[in-house]
């Protein structure tokens, strides 16, 4: 993990600021996602039929995308920041499902980075979630964050 001080943030402008370590995708990890979100469809939390069906039950898309703030944790921490905040997202395409039992891992590169009124930087991130062994990422997202320093 990358410990970069808020001074220096805008030079990571067009950098993949790394990678994260790679994660299990557990069942266990699925259903309660799907408890705390009401949705239990059958191919995230009915093992036996998504794996007659589909060969194993797959991760929620969003609960893939909520990872992302865990993950970049593996990546960088910003140090003299007084606090964080998620501003959105501008782009947002799952790719690919991710099997219960795989493993996803993070890169994170960072697109832009702008000065904002307050004293805070607007970054915008590109989070790209791979899933080991597949060509193809689970999904890639365009997050919108404020930093402010301490």
């Amino acid at each position: 993990m990358r410990e970069i001080p808020v001074s220096e943030i805008q030079s990571l402008v067009g950098q993949e600021i790394g990678v994260s370590d790679w994660l299990e995708i557990t069942q266990d990890r699925v259903n309660r996602f799907a408890d705390a979100t009401g949705d239990h469809q059958w191919i995230h939390v009915d093992v036996e039929r998504a794996t007659k069906e589909l060969g194993a039950p797959i991760a929620h898309g969003y609960l893939v995308l909520s990872l992302i703030p865990f993950l970049a944790k593996n990546i960088v921490t910003y140090t003299g920041v007084s606090r964080g905040i998620n501003y959105g997202s501008n782009k947002v395409r799952f790719t690919n499902t991710v099997p219960v039992g795989s493993r996803i891992r993070m890169k994170m590169q960072m697109l832009s980075c702008e000065q904002r009124a307050g004293g805070g930087l607007q970054t915008v991130n590109q989070f790209t979630i791979e899933i080991e062994g597949q060509e193809r990422p689970a999904c890639v997202a365009e997050v919108v964050s404020l930093v402010f320093p301490a």
